[in-house]
């Protein structure tokens, strides 16, 4: 169980890439890198999965989590996802409605 995880600025937003799995051993990273962008004033966030093979309900937690904390700076946050695996997650729990998916990053910050 490995997670990746790195970042970069895009324009106004900012880029959070993860690849590996994000399950209930991995979460606690990408919820420390999440809270320390926003920490920094980050508050339009864009989470890249689509190098994520595998997503449990503890990613699921920690993305609505950082979704709660930059909405409470008027920010936002959108989610690639190009795996039909991850993309159904979101869809089955109805995320998709709360939280934008996108298929690449360009598309997630024109958003």
């Amino acid at each position: 169980m490995q997670i990746s995880i790195s970042t970069r600025q895009s324009n106004d937003h900012f880029v959070v890439v993860v690849s590996g799995e994000v399950d209930v051993f991995t979460s606690e990273e990408l919820d420390a890198a999440l809270s320390s962008a926003i920490e920094e004033g980050n508050h339009n966030l864009v989470v890249d999965l689509s190098g994520v093979e595998f997503l449990d309900s503890t990613g699921l937690g920690v993305l609505v989590k950082a979704l709660k904390r930059v909405r409470e700076h008027d920010g936002s946050l959108a989610v690639v996802a190009t795996e039909d695996r991850i993309t159904k997650v979101f869809r089955i729990t109805g995320l998709d409605s709360a939280i934008g998916l996108h298929d690449s990053v360009e598309s997630a910050v024109k958003a």
